[in-house]
């Protein structure tokens, strides 16, 4: 088998599909790997590595799609890519199908065959590809929600930690699986007062264990969240149900009773027309987390 992997084109995008070792033992095993030039440079692979491991190096990704029986990919084709699909080529890749129909329609249209890597069980029924990205994922949230709070965020100039004499920020995770774990783990660390909310008593149970009264857990409803969320310094959205679009469980309404840092205040009341930005020009977005 040809298997071809090529640079992510997604904005931000620095992950490659194939590290130098995996291209290895793909090669090792008999198969011909095709690497688009620098497809690893944003990861810290040289195109060099990639040829010591056994890679063919590529010029353009063209040439990688039309000569590969099996693409490896980090996230979802772009629009740029989708003519270079070709029928019953494997896509081997993050899809995330839930929440883009147009990419759906396109895959069934070119008949190739496209596992997503969200979506593969072992025989425990977890989520083993999914999994180190949910870690990655929980424990950043809580390092950018952090950045956030400062004031030249927009945030409120709060320290999650506090110092003698003033108090913690409130951090508030919505979801107990990989990623409200891992958020938890991270939050604890930095001293916040943390409080998780999920509708699986096990992982709540899991979490007390783990941290005792160092965390707050509660059984997640509509009034709960609303609760947490309006006394919440930083909220952290983590519930993932497997091959569905995430679902929406903080409503405008809450956010409308939070403590806002003045820039975030600004925006919103901007966003409303209540506002307009100083001599007609637009504010950047600001994150709410």
């Amino acid at each position: 088998m040809i298997v071809g992997t090529v640079r992510e084109v997604k904005a931000q995008e620095y992950r490659v599909g194939l590290t130098p070792d995996a291209t290895r033992a793909y090669v090792r095993a008999g198969h011909t790997v095709l690497i688009e030039q620098d497809a690893g440079v944003g990861s810290g692979f040289s195109d060099d590595l990639y040829a010591n491991a056994g890679a063919a190096i590529v010029s353009s990704a063209k040439e990688v799609w039309e000569k590969s029986d099996m693409i490896v990919k980090v996230k979802e084709p772009l629009s740029t890519e989708y003519e270079l699909i070709r029928e019953n080529q494997i896509l081997f890749t993050y899809l995330h199908l839930a929440a883009n129909k147009e990419l759906l329609e396109l895959l069934l249209e070119k008949k190739c065959l496209a596992v997503a890597y969200e979506t593969i069980r072992d025989a425990q029924g977890n989520l083993p590809l999914l999994k180190p990205m949910s870690e990655i994922a929980g424990r950043l949230s809580v390092q950018v929600g952090a950045s956030c709070l400062e004031t030249q965020a927009g945030g409120k100039g709060i320290l999650l930690s506090g110092i003698p004499g003033v108090p913690k920020a409130n951090v508030v995770i919505i979801g107990a699986g990989n990623v409200g774990l891992n958020a938890c783990h991270i939050a604890v660390g930095m001293g916040a007062n943390v409080t998780v909310l999920d509708v699986d008593l096990e992982k709540l149970a899991r979490i007390d264990t783990l941290y005792g009264a160092a965390v707050q857990t509660l059984y997640s409803t509509a009034t709960t969240i609303k609760r947490a969320v309006v006394g919440a310094d930083l909220v952290i959205g983590t519930v993932l149900i497997p091959g569905k679009s995430a679902p929406k469980l903080i409503k405008r309404s809450y956010l409308k009773k939070c403590k806002l840092g003045p820039y975030l205040l600004m925006w919103l009341l901007i966003k409303a027309g209540v506002l307009k930005p100083a001599n007609q020009q637009p504010m950047k977005t600001l994150p709410i987390l």
